[in-house]
C-alpha cells in the first residue's frame, strides 16, 4: 500500500471566498472514505480554529470533521488515537508553532499512529507551522542578533513526511527569500520549497513530484551543485555570500519532479 499525498499550504489560505485551495483539499481526501481530521496542536486557539476549519470543510462538502485538540505529551499517548486516525479521509494540520507540534507531539503515541495511517494512503495537508512540519528537517525560527550580524536560521526535527526537502511558507508576503536561501546554504543537499500564501503544492506518487495549486507561486531553490558558500569562512559581513544555485518559480498549473529536481514541462500549462 503506498504511502498518502502531501498537501502543504503556505498559510492565509481563503476560507470566505471560491476557497479553491481548501476545495482541492477536499476534493482529494474523497479518495478514501470517512471524515476529514483537524489537527490543532500548534495554535493557542484550537476549539476556535478547530471551529472554523469544521465549517469551511463542510460548506465544501466534506462529509464530516474530526477535531483534533491535542495540548500535552499526555494527551498525545491516548490508546484510542491510532483507532481515530484509522477512521479518517485525511488530516489537515492547522497553523500556530511548529515547535509545539514537535514537541508535544514528537515521539509519542499520536506521533507513530500517525505515521503508520500514512504509510497506508492517509492523505496529510497542512497550513503554515502545519506546512513547515512536513518534512525531515524544518525551520524552526530566524532571526539576527541584537548588535547585528549574519542571520540565524535555526534548524529542527519535522515530522519526516518529506526528505531531502525544507519547507518555508509566507514566503513572498513575509520576505524569506534569505531566511530558506540561508538554509540551503548550510544544507546544501536539501531542496528548498518556499510556499507563497493562499498557495499550495500537492505532492503524489509516493514523493516523487508536486503540482502547484493557487492563487501565487511556489519558489524552490536547488543548492545540490552549488560552486561557492562563505558559512564556513570568519568574516565580518552580516550576509552570506553563494553561487550555483539553482532557482525555479513555479505558478499555479505547473509541476517539479523531486527526484530529478527538474521543471515537468509537458505536465504543467503548457500541455493544458
Amino acid at each position: 500500500m503506498s504511502r498518502g499525498d502531501l498537501f502543504i499550504v503556505g498559510g492565509n489560505e481563503d476560507k470566505t471566498g471560491a476557497m479553491p485551495v481548501l476545495a482541492k483539499f477536499v476534493e482529494i481526501s474523497r479518495a478514501r472514505p470517512g471524515p476529514i481530521g483537524i489537527l490543532t496542536t500548534a495554535t493557542n486557539y484550537p476549539e476556535e480554529t478547530g471551529e472554523e476549519y469544521s465549517r469551511v470543510f463542510e460548506d465544501i462538502g466534506a462529509p464530516g470533521t474530526v477535531c483534533f485538540h491535542i495540548g500535552t505529551r499526555e494527551e498525545a499517548e491516548e490508546d484510542r488515537l491510532e483507532e481515530q486516525l484509522e477512521q479518517l479521509a485525511s488530516l489537515y494540520i492547522t497553523g500556530g508553532d511548529q515547535v509545539r507540534l514537535t514537541s508535544i507531539l514528537g515521539g509519542t503515541a499520536f506521533y507513530s499512529a500517525l505515521q503508520k495511517v500514512w504509510r497506508k494512503g492517509l492523505v496529510i495537508g497542512g497550513t503554515s507551522a502545519g506546512a513547515a512540519v512536513m518534512s525531515r528537517q524544518m525551520i524552526m525560527s530566524s532571526s539576527v542578533p541584537g548588535g547585528g550580524g549574519q542571520l540565524i536560521v535555526e534548524m529542527g526535527a519535522g515530522f519526516g513526511f518529506l526528505e531531502d526537502v525544507i519547507i518555508d511558507q509566507h514566503f513572498s508576503q513575509r520576505a524569506r527569500f534569505t531566511r530558506l536561501m540561508n538554509a540551503i546554504a548550510h544544507n546544501p543537499q536539501i531542496i528548498g520549497v518556499g510556499v507563497d500564501e493562499n498557495t499550495a503544492i500537492w505532492v503524489q506518487e509516493e514523493g516523487s513530484f508536486f503540482e502547484v495549486l493557487g492563487e501565487h507561486t511556489v519558489t524552490i531553490f536547488d543548492g545540490k551543485k552549488l560552486t561557492y558558500v562563505d558559512v564556513a569562512i570568519p568574516h565580518e559581513n552580516k550576509d552570506i555570500t553563494i553561487s550555483g544555485v539553482r532557482l525555479h518559480s513555479l505558478a499555479g498549473g505547473y509541476r517539479f519532479d523531486l527526484q530529478k529536481r527538474e521543471l515537468m514541462i509537458t505536465q504543467g500549462r503548457e500541455q493544458e
